[in-house]
């Protein structure tokens, strides 16, 4: 029997009935063997797939824990080193994304770059802001090494936009719950959430994923029904950066309330 890609096993993870919960962690916040330790214990307490931060100096999506961590992981030096090193770690115990932005890829180059995720053992590579007219080399790239490329989509899209986006998309499309920078706090507008989940999944097959805003297990059930998984970024990297001893209790609430009884709830 072949044995399953990286590709295949994130595929399968994210068909599956229950709501998965995939953990934001940025590169290079801590030493490799104190960063290795937090992924075995977030691994153990819950996550099912981890998304890997490459740390850039103007991540202007994301919010001021995010971007605090990364100006942290960019002080150490040896940044993509540094990455490859941890996705090589986190994907050796769950399939493990990337996130990052376009300025590296272009600065290292779209091709060269895929291939040294696709070697540090990556399932995808989100751009979170691919640019369209770039997007068709990415894609090629991406797929030339068997990496998936999840899109970002944003909420008010367009009806022809939306359909761009799913054609070049492939692992999942990623739903904002909120169009806040990352680490909002505030609720959550769970019906146009749902809307907009609807129109994605009548774009495309792909299993539809929803971060941003969804700051406490509480949050994260009321998203989980709508989508396939759920992204947990700002709480973690919050509780990583100041007390990294709460973050594997903290991945194990959120775990718990997207399938509180695992061996009968299924997601609608």
């Amino acid at each position: 029997m072949t044995p399953l890609t990286a590709s295949d096993s994130l595929h399968a993870l994210l068909t599956q009935p229950r709501c998965a919960l995939v953990v934001f962690v940025p590169a290079g916040l801590h030493p490799p063997t104190a960063e290795r330790r937090h992924l075995d214990q977030i691994t153990d307490a819950g996550a099912d797939v981890f998304e890997v931060g490459l740390a850039h100096h103007n991540a202007h999506l994301d919010g001021p824990v995010i971007q605090a961590a990364y100006r942290r992981a960019l002080g150490r030096g040896q940044v993509l080193d540094r990455t490859l090193r941890s996705v090589e770690y986190a994907a050796g115990l769950r399939p493990t994304v990337v996130m990052t932005y376009w300025e590296p890829v272009s600065r290292h180059g779209p091709e060269h770059l895929a291939r040294q995720f696709a070697d540090a053992g990556a399932a995808g590579v989100m751009v979170v802001d691919l640019p369209e007219h770039q997007a068709e080399r990415w894609r090629t790239a991406a797929k030339d090494v068997n990496l998936q490329t999840p899109r970002l989509v944003r909420r008010h899209s367009a009806a022809t936009e939306l359909a761009t986006v799913a054609i070049g998309a492939s692992g999942w499309l990623y739903a904002p719950a909120s169009t806040a920078p990352t680490g909002y706090r505030g609720p959550l507008h769970i019906p146009a959430l749902a809307d907009f989940t609807r129109r994605l999944r009548a774009a495309s097959p792909l299993p539809v994923v929803s971060g941003v805003g969804i700051s406490t297990p509480a949050l994260a059930a009321r998203v989980a029904p709508l989508v396939d998984a759920v992204v947990v970024g700002t709480p973690i990297v919050r509780a990583l950066t100041s007390h990294p001893e709460q973050a594997a209790a903290l991945t194990a609430a959120f775990a718990q309330a997207l399938n509180p009884h695992p061996a009968t709830e299924t997601r609608a």
